[in-house]
């Protein structure tokens, strides 16, 4: 067992629904901007994914061209001490930005619970790939979906806290 199984809530099952909507992509970066807002205005402990009983973090990671520091709320999945996120993109053609920023530096901060941490990132591979995708449907059963969208292979990556 990789991952202790995040605990659900009464609206995943609404969440879900919602997530299959195939025009919901259109409007994600103000769906980013609404999630980060009430972050803001909480001190980190209210989320939409939280408020949808679904496990996440935010992801900071330095911009391969900007050299600025980008905040991006993702879906995670504990394992193993640490975390596996997945760059779905709702399905989209192309890589969210936060993955090839994340591919590029390998390393950032993140905050899950409250608590920021430091982490090293690897994309990962082969059977490992395999066993995160597996767990990552089990808490997010839309990413089969968005897998089917796409000729792309949605990237995984482990995340590493190192303090």
């Amino acid at each position: 067992m990789l991952r202790s199984i995040p605990r659900m809530g009464l609206l995943t099952p609404l969440a879900v629904r919602i997530g299959r909507i195939p025009w919901l992509p259109r409007y994600l970066p103000q769906i980013v901007w609404v999630d980060l807002w009430l972050q803001r205005l909480s001190g980190g402990r209210v989320t939409l994914l939280r408020i949808a009983g679904l496990p996440n973090l935010v992801l900071t990671v330095t911009g391969r061209k900007s050299g600025r520091a980008h905040l991006t709320p993702l879906l995670c999945v504990p394992v193993d001490g640490g975390f596996a996120v997945a760059g779905s993109n709702f399905g989209s053609p192309t890589e969210p930005a936060w993955a090839l920023n994340l591919l590029a530096a390998g390393r950032g901060s993140l905050s899950y619970g409250g608590v920021t941490r430091e982490f090293t990132s690897h994309l990962a591979v082969g059977e490992e790939r395999t066993a995160l995708w597996r767990e990552l449907l089990g808490v997010w059963p839309n990413f089969a979906l968005y897998e089917q969208r796409t000729t792309r292979t949605i990237k995984v990556f482990r995340l590493t806290p190192t303090g």
